[in-house]
């Protein structure tokens, strides 16, 4: 007989470990109300103000734990961010709750008709004609701190849950980069051009079916409505989440994809009627509650990995830069200096590979990644933890048009881009 202290025998261990109970898997999400009471500068089209709100703007919060990881996922009802306001959030967030900031994704559904959020960061140097006034800190502060409470709330919600993940397809979006006869690219319509058409998405339940809260991922700007709108929106991405929520009686999370050159089929509208807006509703809300129909059944057995890795690629000559990303730039390093961003991948069950980044990304880069990657299913989820600007195609480049002025990068980007992202799923996370 073993005394105290001393080793148990090799096969008693073995059935302990066993006999051991798997981690009980957990989630909860919450919706937190970010309409402001007064008029805001509106993001997205040049300088305007708000005169009204047409639907409200929200944080939708998931969060999820598998017994060893925790992992939070949000969704806001923004335009984009710098990087600096999420940086201070989840700084403020560790130092209130101990939650890492590899731990916390915040994501914006990308609506040209919600408030600017935080300083004007590096669209400043792109576009200083819409940004003579200053940010407006007293909203920043009051985002900031909902994004905060929510997530608190949300961890202290968690309840025994199971989660199933697929696909769906929907047409509701079109390439944007429009081609004239002398071949040059402007913001306009291109049938012919490459979409991304796949839904994302993940369905979390409790243990009784009753849902918690549906992830869809999808590509498409926030732009059907255009800058005669004044009215605070979450346009078409706000009014497809909140028309399967009352269908479902539960959040959803539109989490916005490569959306980079993609736009809805009605898009830049003058109003809502002209744009068409509850047409998204069949067009990608019926998709969405489609594709969770056909589902396979839950899990409980739910493990997630977190991991991060940095995409380092040269600065574009000329470009200039923002103080308050300074963790984002190396300025010694190489001619023009050297940008470097990161990538975010969360694997559930070696089954489902989730990875995002600062940027408004093509969706050809995101559908290679997805061809090559090793996982089953591969979703992006795009606009995450700040912006950075387009992202898009050596070829792009090479054409020209919006996408290729108004961000920092070279014709190197997506190169550098893709072989990080696929040398992380590749090596299986490793």
């Amino acid at each position: 007989m073993s005394g105290f202290g001393s080793p148990l025998p090799l096969g008693l261990i073995v059935a302990c470990a066993l006999m051991a109970p798997a981690a009980e898997f957990r989630a909860s999400a919450v919706k937190v109300d970010i309409t402001p009471s007064a008029s805001k500068w509106l993001a997205g089209y040049p300088a305007r103000q708000s005169t009204g709100v047409h639907d409200r703007l929200y944080h939708r919060i998931v969060a999820m734990d598998d017994g060893h990881t925790q992992f939070f996922l949000v969704s806001s009802d923004l335009c984009l961010f710098a990087p600096s306001v999420y940086d201070e959030a989840t700084a403020q967030l560790k130092k209130e709750t101990g939650i890492e900031p590899v731990q916390v994704w915040w994501t914006v559904t990308h609506t040209h008709s919600a408030p600017e959020v935080g300083p004007h960061g590096l669209l400043k140097l792109m576009m200083p004609e819409r940004y003579t006034h200053e940010p407006d800190r007293e909203y920043t502060a009051s985002v900031e701190r909902s994004l905060i409470d929510g997530i608190k709330k949300a961890r202290s919600e968690l309840v025994p849950a199971r989660l199933a993940f697929g696909t769906g397809y929907s047409a509701a979006n079109i390439n944007r980069r429009a081609r004239d006869v002398d071949g040059q690219i402007s913001l306009g319509l291109n049938p012919d051009g490459p979409a991304d058409r796949q839904i994302g998405l993940i369905r979390l339940e409790r243990t009784d079916g009753s849902i918690v809260a549906l992830i869809a991922n999808y590509s498409m700007h926030g732009t059907a409505l255009g800058p005669h709108n004044t009215l605070i929106s979450g346009d078409a991405p706000g009014v497809v989440e909140t028309y399967v929520e009352e269908k479902l009686g539960a959040p959803m999370l539109y989490v916005n994809g490569a959306a980079g050159n993609l736009a809805p089929i009605y898009t830049v509208q003058e109003d809502f009627r002209a744009a068409h807006i509850t047409e998204f509703n069949v067009l990608l809300g019926d998709r969405i509650l489609a594709a969770n129909r056909s589902l396979a059944p839950a899990s409980a057995e739910v493990g997630i990995r977190e991991g991060e890795r940095f995409v380092e690629t040269p600065r574009r000559k000329g470009f200039g830069w923002d103080d308050s990303l300074g963790n984002y730039l190396q300025a010694g390093k190489g001619e023009a200096g050297t940008i470097r961003f990161p990538i975010r991948f969360a694997i559930v069950n070696d089954s489902l590979a989730l990875w995002s980044a600062p940027v408004e990304l093509f969706c050809e880069i995101s559908m290679h990644v997805r061809s090559r990657s090793p996982y089953p299913n591969t979703f992006y989820f795009g606009y995450a933890n700040g912006w950075l600007g387009y992202l898009a195609t050596r070829q792009a480049f090479s054409e020209g048009g919006y996408e290729t002025q108004t961000n920092p990068f070279t014709d190197r980007v997506e190169e550098d881009l893709t072989k990080t992202v696929l040398t992380y799923l590749e090596g299986r996370g490793n």
